[in-house]
């Protein structure tokens, strides 16, 4: 290069600072980027910035896994290498082997639980249906009585509804 591109491009740097690089780009399309660390005009000492140009350029586009966690990581400086495309291959088959496994576990713990309720080994849960503001354990009835017809010592919750105003006691 010669001297006057030379001073050129120093003083490029001095002004604007120094031209963003590619780093990579990831399955879906994003390109990460980075600006090296370097100095101001005023001697001021800007730290290293690392950015992505995402593939969907409206933000309400986004969803989650856009971005893979190995490049995410580059970009919170959580790591100082970029990833390669073969870390990225290999997590994502480790990810796809933990689902899997995760599946399998929870099969088997259904089938558990259904052969200890069979056996009577374990109670089943109970059934509760909302009722207003609540939750109260149902007892099989399907609609409250109009009359209270218990006692304090056997009352069950939701099984009496005052009357409506229509029919009132005082005829």
């Amino acid at each position: 290069m010669s001297r006057p591109w030379q001073a050129l491009r120093a003083l490029r740097l001095r002004l604007f600072g120094p031209a963003k690089e590619l780093v990579g780009t990831d399955q879906f399309g994003n390109k990460y980027y980075r600006v090296p660390k370097h100095e101001t005009r005023a001697g001021q000492i800007i730290p290293e910035r690392r950015f992505v140009e995402a593939i969907n350029s409206q933000a309400y586009q986004y969803e989650m896994g856009d971005f893979p966690t190995e490049w995410e990581a580059w970009i919170r400086k959580k790591r100082n290498d970029p990833p390669t495309i073969e870390e990225i291959l290999k997590n994502e088959n480790y990810r796809e082997e933990m689902k899997q496994k995760i599946e399998n576990v929870s099969k088997k713990d259904k089938l558990l639980q259904t052969k200890e309720y069979q056996e009577g080994l374990v109670a089943e849960p109970a059934h509760t249906r909302v009722q207003g503001h609540a939750s109260a354990s149902y007892y099989g009835k399907k609609e409250p009585l109009q009359d209270p017809t218990s006692t304090a010592g056997t009352f069950q919750p939701g099984s009496w509804m005052p009357p409506a105003s229509g029919s009132s006691g005082n005829r």
